[in-house]
């Protein structure tokens, strides 16, 4: 029981400082989706969170996610996080709701055939390396129109907006200004790209999402926050 009551006051003060955040900058939290990040969340884990008002989860690899998948079902809605290899589509693909993590060509054709094979529109977004680390997954930001413009002969794609992972680090001018390039770069894109719904910004974590949604971000990744 005490777990449980703990999973309750977590979201309970996450929803208030969201809320709170946006009405210091004049948004209405109606915009946000806040995404649980359940990596490190077992499946009874997950149903508890569900009890208390967040339904949408994001896993990292595809084989944890079909695991937690025939437990729990479309009870929740799925969200892909983590890098996807292109052998894992046929896995993912199925189940999710949405893809946060396109950087290729290459694996967005294998999503494209999954989804074709299974009669459906697979929503994607697609992750930028703003901060240039090597680190990290992402094409980066001069390679974004290019893509988008190959990205039109896929039939069964909708592609959503972008995503991105600031750096880890206490310097939140730093935070800021990865989060401030990305804004700006979904409002350049969805400008030359206007037959494309590019509408949303996957940024913020349980350590920098205030700042996340200052910039504009319309997805959050929480897990830490949530889950301990």
């Amino acid at each position: 029981m005490e777990k449980i009551s703990k999973y309750k006051n977590n979201i309970a003060r996450l929803k208030k400082e969201i809320a709170e955040t946006c009405l210091k900058i004049g948004r209405n939290s109606d915009e946000i989706k806040l995404i649980a990040a359940s990596k490190y969340a077992d499946a009874g884990q997950i149903e508890q969170v569900l009890k208390y008002g967040i339904n949408d989860f994001g896993e990292n690899r595809a084989d944890e996610l079909i695991d937690k998948y025939k437990i729990i079902g479309n009870k929740a809605k799925w969200h892909f996080i983590g890098h996807l290899q292109s052998k894992k589509a046929k896995l993912v693909v199925p189940i999710v709701d949405c893809i946060h993590s396109i950087d290729k060509l290459s694996t967005l054709e294998k999503v494209d055939r999954e989804a074709f094979r299974n009669n459906k529109i697979q929503k994607v977004l697609l992750e930028i390396n703003i901060s240039g680390e090597g680190s990290k997954y992402g094409m980066k930001k001069d390679e974004l129109s290019f893509f988008l413009k190959e990205a039109r002969m896929f039939k069964n794609i909708s592609i959503n907006g972008l995503m991105s992972m600031a750096p880890l680090t206490d310097d939140y001018f730093i935070i800021r200004r990865i989060f401030r390039s990305l804004s700006e770069l979904l409002k350049y894109a969805g400008s030359n790209f206007k037959e494309m719904n590019l509408k949303e910004l996957s940024m913020g974590m349980s350590n920098d999402f205030k700042i996340a949604i200052e910039e504009g971000s319309t997805m959050l990744r929480i897990g830490s926050l949530i889950f301990l």
